[in-house]
């Protein structure tokens, strides 16, 4: 948490809420605010993994200067690294509603989920919700 301190920024101080268990890993990615970006494989600026707390936790997220990022929050309930859609839970970055269609989850685009950083530490809340 000491990019995170007062003065040490640009980061983001991430409260992510909402998961069901201590189990399995908790993946934060933070992405440039771009739709060439925004959830692509491997487009991610940074990832942290970490071990998830049931309720609430909170990460400090590094990001490389001011500007708009969007950041994507994964609960991989079961450990396997694979998000399954029936058990995983999964929240961004200005909570935007995660539609569906045909029962496949469909992502908000990124104007929704993108906020700007200064040269400090922003804070952040992320809502992570689960399919049932």
């Amino acid at each position: 948490m000491s990019k995170c301190s007062a003065g040490n920024g640009p980061a983001v101080r991430l409260r992510v809420s909402g998961l069901k268990s201590s189990s399995g890993n908790l993946f934060v990615r933070t992405y440039h605010a771009k739709s060439g970006d925004w959830l692509k494989s491997k487009r991610y600026l940074t990832r942290i993994d970490a071990r998830p707390r049931k309720g609430s936790m909170t990460v400090c997220v590094p990001v490389p200067r001011a500007g708009n990022y969007a950041i994507a929050v994964q609960h991989d309930a079961n450990g396997n690294r694979e998000m399954d859609f029936s058990k995983d839970g999964a929240g961004m970055s200005n909570n935007p509603k995660i539609g569906s269609f045909l029962g496949i989850p469909r992502p908000p685009s990124v104007q929704k989920a993108s906020f700007s950083v200064g040269n400090g530490v922003k804070p952040l809340a992320i809502t992570v919700r689960y399919r049932d």
